[in-house]
């Protein structure tokens, strides 16, 4: 007979696992089986089981060109990010820590604004009327105002502020276990500030980096409303692609394959990325 006290873990994790079960595991399910089903004009979903839906992303090039736009655009916020983070990671663990808590307030102050608002934000900046093409114009820099709004940078520059707290976050949580020693001794024998953090820094605050990483570029890739509103119709990403099918053009079964899809690849990019760094940082690795 289990002892009581062995079953105590599996009770406490019980409320969680069947939220996740209930919030997550099944609504998945249903799109995946939503997606093998065909689309029938004017009627809905049919009733046999079909691959069609998959078929179909395979081999129109109008989807490959959306899925390359987004895995492109991930890839690009997530080493924005990374540029971006462990600096400001690595200057927010050297501060006291009355200006430490002030700079994480910072930090995490546009984390408690809706994305829609901030994104909303973004779009009065990036505007041809906007606050940055107003000062351009102003100061003579340029004589007509720059196309911001629309534009694959516009997008990446909107997602970079709504996930580098992400990133940040995640590096400085790593450098609560990095040896301040090597850094002095590293100085010591000459290194300049940024060998320092090349060097030493950063490959021990590798496992931050990744956790970081994985989060910014699973957001990314799968962020509807910065694409949607500094992107528009002219850029499509596969978020806002899902989101047309569905309400759009009322095809459910392709816009849940499409969403399958992200899915998929999102996950395999992921483990495969986790998998390469901790191979290649497999000392810094617990």
């Amino acid at each position: 007979m289990t002892h009581p006290s062995r079953m105590l873990p599996y009770w406490l994790t019980a409320p969680g696992a069947l939220i996740a079960l209930a919030f997550v595991a099944v609504p998945l399910v249903m799109t995946l089986s939503l997606s093998l089903y065909p689309f029938v004009p004017g009627g809905g979903v049919g009733e046999q089981m079909t691959i069609a839906n998959f078929a179909d992303v395979a081999r129109d090039d109008y989807f490959h060109a959306i899925f390359a736009r987004t895995f492109g655009m991930a890839f690009l916020v997530t080493l924005i990010c990374i540029v971006i983070g462990v600096p400001e990671a690595h200057v927010l663990g050297r501060l006291s820590e009355r200006w430490r808590a002030v700079s994480i307030v910072i930090v995490l102050g546009p984390m408690l604004i809706s994305v829609v608002v901030r994104t909303l934000g973004w779009a009065v900046l990036l505007g041809n009327e906007g606050v940055i093409n107003k000062l351009l114009l102003a100061t003579g820099l340029v004589h007509e105002p720059v196309k911001m709004m629309f534009t694959f940078t516009g997008v990446v520059l909107a997602l970079v502020h709504v996930l580098v707290p992400f990133m940040v976050l995640a590096v400085w949580a790593s450098l609560q276990k990095l040896d301040a020693t090597t850094e002095q001794a590293a100085e010591s024998l000459g290194a300049g500030p940024w060998t320092v953090l090349r060097r030493i820094v950063f490959p021990q605050v590798i496992p931050g980096v990744l956790s970081g990483s994985l989060i910014v570029f699973s957001l990314a890739a799968s962020a509807f409303a910065t694409p949607a509103i500094i992107g528009g119709r002219r850029l499509k990403v596969v978020p806002t692609t899902i989101y047309d099918e569905f309400l759009g053009n009322l095809n459910w079964p392709l816009g849940a394959a499409l969403a399958a899809v992200l899915l998929v690849i999102v996950l395999a990019v992921s483990m495969g990325a986790n998998r390469f760094v901790e191979r290649r940082y497999k000392q810094v690795f617990p």
